[in-house]
């Protein structure tokens, strides 16, 4: 391969990393993800004595009429409902539960325990004293379910969509061979729920990547390259990846839409909303910065990939091959077998 041919390709690779991050940087700060990304915002996870509190108060509630549904949806507090334009309506019970409630004690010597002192309401530690947190017990408080309450629609981000149709000819073909050349068997399941509702799996236990089968080829095909770039990215070794999931789903998912760039294959219905989803779940970075913080090891793994396939790629010289079928595509490969719980570490799409 020239280095011009390289050099074209790899402008291209370019072009698809920035455009990948105008679109999520549109995404991410529009004005539905915003309100979508405070509403989940309200809603983090709430202890197991609350969830269960919060379950058996609804069950009652709905026993009694006053929500349709047994199962609660989304809870909030009386003022967070109003943040987001919703009110409770009359009559409505709320649920009890325990809110922590906390303390700030202060001292001059952290390692002595006995020297920490609890400061009173509006009282300021000493200058150079360290202060701490603490829970020191818990008070009821009140929360709803939604179908409690009225008003503005609850935000949900855009979901990702499901590539349809036909993916480049030979491009499955050559990225399972590379999956396979790295020490990984390729196993094709008949639906997500053979690998807990994921489309696909990367599993570096059993050394074993899985992709659905019930998707078109163009998902199908998409959703390997994803898992290609897991293998290549994001080993047990990968720290980073391993303590910030999205960190890895980002890249990985990078990895897929450059591919498909090279090969005229757009996959941006289905990458965006999923890069733009992963990227706002890494604590304390913003989303457009994610992306771009691994867009030098992205870039090189999807070159080392495109200059490993076989296939006909933008700005190669080289005309399209036709009525290519990949091989090893049929059902007789199909294998149904969900992993016990507890025995796997794996990365999901």
């Amino acid at each position: 391969m020239s280095h011009s041919t390289r050099m074209s390709r790899e402008e291209l690779v370019q072009l698809a990393e920035t455009q990948l991050v105008d679109a999520v940087e549109a995404l991410v700060t529009g004005d539905d993800w915003i309100r979508a990304m405070r509403f989940a915002a309200q809603f983090r996870s709430r202890s197991f004595n609350n969830t269960l509190l919060i379950w058996a108060q609804h069950q009652q509630a709905h026993q009694q009429g006053y929500v349709p549904e047994p199962v609660p949806t989304y809870v909030a507090g009386y003022r967070s409902w109003q943040s987001l334009g919703r009110q409770v309506q009359a009559g409505q019970p709320g649920y009890v539960v325990l809110a922590p409630v906390t303390g700030r004690f202060a001292t001059a010597t952290p390692n002595d325990t006995a020297s920490w002192r609890r400061l009173g309401r509006g009282d300021q530690p000493a200058p150079g004293e360290a202060v701490h947190t603490r829970l020191v017990g818990v008070r009821p408080a009140h929360v709803w379910d939604v179908s409690q309450t009225a008003g503005d629609p609850v935000p949900t981000p855009p979901a990702p969509t499901l590539l349809q149709g036909q993916a480049p000819a030979g491009l499955w073909d050559g990225l399972s061979r590379q999956i396979e050349d790295r020490g990984f068997g390729l196993r094709l399941v008949s639906n997500a729920a053979a690998i807990g509702g994921a489309n696909g799996l990367t599993d570096f236990t059993s050394r074993e990547v899985s992709v659905r089968m019930d998707m078109d080829d163009a998902a199908q095909t998409k959703t390997l390259a994803h898992e290609l770039g897991h293998v290549l990215l994001h080993g047990p070794t990968s720290e980073d990846a391993f303590l910030h999931r999205g960190v890895a789903e980002v890249e990985a998912e990078s990895v897929a839409l450059m591919i498909g760039a090279a090969h005229g294959f757009d996959t941006s219905a289905y990458t965006v909303p999923y890069v733009a989803s992963w990227s706002a779940n890494v604590p304390g970075r913003e989303p457009v910065d994610v992306i771009k913080d691994t867009a030098a090891r992205v870039r090189g793994t999807a070159i080392k990939i495109l200059d490993d396939l076989p296939t006909s790629q933008i700005g190669n010289g080289a005309p399209p091959s036709f009525g290519h079928v990949p091989a090893g595509r049929t059902p007789e490969r199909v294998v149904e077998h969900v992993r016990p719980p507890g025995q796997e570490i794996g990365l999901s799409l």
